[in-house]
């Protein structure tokens, strides 16, 4: 069960956001705000504290919190986003972790080493790693090296089209997975029991669960049905301004 959850306001700046789909537009920078507060609500709904940190206008993709840090029951691990304009985010989250962790619990992936927490999924006390365009395999061995500290272990999956692991595969807890795409036939993946996400809905892989509570993207129908048939509650919340930088539910929030 997670206590806590960490995001970020998106900044004006949001609207120079790095983006693989320039055809969807740049986002609507008050909507944006006006998601960003319905997605507050549906964490608080789900019976976590959220701590809201301020927009940093350096950063146009600062909102994306979940690619600073990877937050474990036992251990925080500061990443060093792949992403070069992304590269001073994650020191600035150190401060508000260490509200949370001790010292002695905090880790450091360091160049040449980079990955980013749209990589990592974590399936229990196992952590799959997305080896991909941002996520390389120094930074996954650093990666892994600390979460052996603590009994934690991982393994590697090489990604082939999409931008992070946890753009097409996510993991909902009770061997539950939504997956698409190229993750549906992957071995690593077999012995879960799966929602098939169809190509046209791709972008509604990207799902969160919380205590038992999935929060959905909306506009996703065949997904929204796919887990509310596994008998959990659904909470929608629309995410059509972050789409457009590749972002979805999960990268906009640190959960543990």
């Amino acid at each position: 069960m997670f206590r806590n959850v960490i995001v970020r306001r998106p900044s004006k700046s949001m609207v120079e956001g790095i983006t693989s789909s320039p055809e969807l537009g740049k986002p609507d920078y008050e909507l944006a705000l006006k998601q960003h507060d319905a997605y507050i609500e549906a964490l608080k709904a789900c019976g976590v504290k959220v701590t809201v940190l301020e927009a940093l206008e350096e950063y146009p993709d600062s909102c994306f919190v979940e690619d600073t840090a990877v937050l474990t029951p036992k251990c925080a691990i500061i990443t060093n986003p792949g992403a070069l304009s992304r590269r001073g985010e994650s020191a600035l989250m150190v401060d508000t972790i260490k509200k949370f962790y001790n010292e002695d619990q905090i880790e450091y992936i360091t160049s040449p080493g980079t990955i980013e927490g749209g990589d990592v999924m974590m399936v229990g006390n196992h952590f799959y790693v997305g080896l991909s365009a941002r996520t390389n395999e120094e930074g996954f061995r650093q990666f892994k090296a600390a979460l052996e500290k603590y009994g934690h272990t991982s393994s590697l999956v090489p990604l082939e089209k999409v931008l992070h692991l946890k753009t097409g595969v996510n993991y909902i807890e009770n061997n539950i997975m939504l997956i698409s795409g190229e993750f549906i036939e992957k071995e690593e993946f077999k012995s879960f029991n799966k929602i098939i996400v169809p190509e046209n809905e791709a972008y509604g892989a990207n799902c969160i669960w919380v205590n038992d509570t999935v929060i959905v993207p909306e506009g996703y129908p065949t997904v929204e049905k796919g887990v509310r048939d596994t008998g959990y509650k659904v909470i929608v919340v629309d995410t059509s301004e972050y789409r457009k930088l590749d972002g979805g539910l999960s990268c906009l929030s640190l959960r543990f």
